[in-house]
């Protein structure tokens, strides 16, 4: 029997294409993305404006590619992370770390929720977990959107960040396809000014996005001297931070889209008033901002969170030179959901957090 294909995250056109194949009337196309992507169904046979013998059929050929997360931690300042099973992730001991994980951080007056690009990745950033996890296999885009779409906490989302597993630019078809899901009008038709995208500077992804896109982006800067950078961030090597600038400049920056620069600090490796006049400098003349992120310590590894009084000194320095610049707050660190975390070791609800079924 022919595999059935999968409906979450084709474009119109591609469902048009689809229609076709099945003899279905070329409108059958925007009613079945209505209830996809506008009413978010998660059984074929609950859209109701299509007749009895096409719903049949369509459940002959297709799925909606929707499934629940496998297990939710809460923690105890109310983030969520959720693991999600993959095609990838068999039964057996390899499940766990073929997974993947997304999470959803409430605040007072936004809700933003965190997507997975890849289960691991290949940029193996020395701070993170992800990173040391190695790489697995690229999400397909109804993987991205299902992280999103199967939700209970989907309507309250007010915002969403490509910045859990994995690098988006090393997986540019899927997350652009995701990207195009979520802001048409035949889709989920978000802003793409309430989108942002991480990377670690990724070239050649990041500049089909730029190009694609109008969602803002996030550059993984962490040290502004080159070698220094190379030893946290081994892409520094392919795909240098300066010639990462230089692109960057080339584009428009406004308070409707934005570009921002995260910078993880690191008691004693990058936090000195040394680093920030530096940073400063690197980043004269960009229209952008600069997130500065507390380290999250990671078993094995030696990099500490920076003292509060440094990490001050580092935003001040910055701010004297004209950037805007915020101190984030670590959320979720308790269940190893915090920035740089994810790595589904596989623990148990009761070794990593407070555990629940979604």
């Amino acid at each position: 029997m022919q595999a059935r294909e999968t409906l979450l995250g084709k474009s119109l056109p591609e469902l048009e294409a689809f229609c076709r194949r099945l003899d279905f009337p070329r409108y059958t196309a925007r009613q079945i993305a209505q209830w996809i992507y506008g009413k978010r169904v998660k059984d074929i046979g609950l859209m109701s404006n299509l007749s009895a013998k096409n719903r049949q059929t369509l459940q002959e050929h297709a799925v909606i590619g929707c499934a629940p997360p496998e297990k939710c931690q809460v923690s105890q300042d109310g983030t969520e992370k959720y693991l999600f099973a993959t095609p990838m992730a068999e039964p057996g001991e390899q499940a766990a770390s073929q997974s993947i994980e997304s999470v959803f951080i409430p605040e007072e007056n936004r809700a933003t929720l965190c997507l997975s690009s890849q289960s691991g990745c290949r940029m193996n950033c020395a701070f993170c977990a992800t990173g040391n996890q190695g790489f697995n296999h690229n999400l397909l885009p109804n993987e991205i959107l299902n992280q999103y779409y199967s939700l209970p906490h989907a309507g309250q989302i007010s915002n969403i960040v490509y910045m859990g597993m994995g690098e988006p630019f090393d997986n540019t078809d899927s997350v652009l396809a995701s990207l195009s899901a979520l802001t048409s009008e035949w889709g989920f038709a978000w802003s793409p000014y309430r989108i942002t995208v991480s990377t670690a500077g990724v070239i050649p992804g990041m500049r089909r996005f730029l190009d694609e896109s109008l969602c803002h982006l996030a550059v993984s800067l962490h040290n502004p001297f080159p070698e220094e950078r190379e030893q946290l961030v081994p892409a520094e090597k392919a795909y240098p931070v300066k010639e990462v600038i230089r692109i960057l400049q080339q584009y428009p920056w406004h308070k409707q889209r934005r570009v921002s620069f995260e910078y993880i600090l690191m008691k004693g490796c990058n936090d000195t008033p040394l680093h920030a006049r530096s940073t400063a400098r690197l980043l004269q003349g960009l229209k952008c901002r600069v997130n500065l992120i507390p380290c999250h310590e990671i078993p094995g590894k030696p990099f500490r969170k920076s003292r509060a009084e440094d990490a001050l000194r580092f935003q001040e320095i910055l701010q004297r030179h004209g950037i805007i610049c915020t101190l984030r707050k670590s959320r979720g660190e308790d269940i190893m959901a915090a920035c740089g975390l994810l790595a589904n070791t596989g623990k148990s609800d009761k070794e990593t957090g407070t555990g629940r079924k979604p």
